[in-house]
């Protein structure tokens, strides 16, 4: 069994997050959670916990909501027909967007980092 994330944790990882506080929007997990069936959080000691595949799911229907402008009834839909088969062999499609998104914004992560290094070695390179 993988890692288990709160409610919180996934928000944050999503970034649903009130901008003006940085407070997680778990409320909008939580209609997810009654609009989906694909989402089913873990109850533990009443307390929501996600499974990274369920995160995943999330991640999708945050995408398809949020930045394909689709209506949740739409993603419904695409969900229940299994959009894993829809998509597969279209570089254009839903998923394939999806995917390039993702790997923009672990791209720019990654590049953050490598400069966070590149410019602490460069501090330290002088001491001596």
């Amino acid at each position: 069994m993988g890692r288990l994330f709160n409610i919180s944790e996934v928000s944050k990882i999503i970034n649903l997050v009130d901008a003006s506080n940085k407070k997680p929007l778990n409320y909008i997990l939580r209609y997810w959670e009654k609009e989906f069936k694909q989402i089913r959080p873990k109850k533990i000691n009443n307390r929501r916990y996600y499974n990274e595949q369920q995160v995943e799911i999330i991640k999708l229907i945050k995408f398809l909501l949020k930045t394909k402008g689709m209506t949740v009834s739409g993603v419904k839909n695409l969900l229940n027909i299994n959009i894993n088969k829809l998509d597969d062999y279209n570089s254009d499609g839903l998923k394939a967007d999806y995917y390039k998104l993702s790997l923009k914004e672990k791209s720019k992560k990654l590049l953050e980092k490598i400069k966070k290094i590149k410019s602490y070695g460069k501090k330290n390179a002088f001491k001596g």
